[in-house]
């Protein structure tokens, strides 16, 4: 017998779910199901991703008590693309089917298979969008900061203006042996005899 979990959502407390609910009450009884559990939430936006009823839901899917979770619409579970996909990727991976009758989706069915394919490519997408980029910012800011990430990321104008200015140890004694040298000469030559210097 197979745990089935219904949700609906309104998002304002003039609203009600009473169509929702008899849409998935019959569904659930068209197809057998007696072991259902009823999750609603009313006056809270699609928008936000924590909702009382919506996370006791999610609580018990996590605590592998749940098997299927239908809704009416894919708007009633979430209307952040971003949110839906987490979570369809998380019923995914805990094996946990999904039905939406709106838009005649059922995970169950090989055609539910391919989305949750597609969800799980979308999925890793965004992770890889969103690692990327923080990659990009972390090297953007890196200037800015200190330690080995600003030194290493210094522009090549300023490394060639900075090494231009710097005064090597090792060339000091080669510019002072040469002054030394010209001295001597200039001392060694006015004390020679004129004759001799011709």
């Amino acid at each position: 017998m197979k745990r089935v979990a219904i949700y609906a959502r309104v998002s304002t407390t003039d609203q009600t779910c009473d169509n929702q609910l008899r849409d998935l009450r019959d569904y659930c009884r068209a197809r057998g199901w007696s072991d259902v559990r009823e999750f609603i939430d009313t006056g809270v936006s699609g928008t936000k991703e924590r909702r009382p009823a919506l996370d006791k839901m999610m609580a018990e899917v996590n605590a592998r008590r749940v098997d299927v979770v239908v809704v009416a619409a894919f708007d009633r579970l979430g209307r952040s693309v971003r949110h839906l996909v987490e979570t369809l990727e998380l019923f995914r991976h805990l094996g946990v089917e999904f039905i939406s009758l709106r838009e005649s989706i059922d995970t169950g069915s090989p055609l539910g298979t391919a989305v949750f394919t597609i969800i799980a490519a979308i999925a890793q997408l965004e992770r890889s969008l969103m690692w990327k980029g923080s990659k990009a910012a972390s090297v953007a800011l890196a200037p800015r900061g200190s330690g080995w990430a600003a030194r290493d990321c210094k522009s090549p104008s300023a490394n060639s203006a900075s090494s231009s200015t710097r005064t090597f140890p090792s060339a000091l004694p080669r510019k002072r042996s040469a002054c030394r040298r010209r001295r001597t000469c200039a001392w060694f030559a006015s004390t020679m005899p004129t004759a001799a210097r011709r």
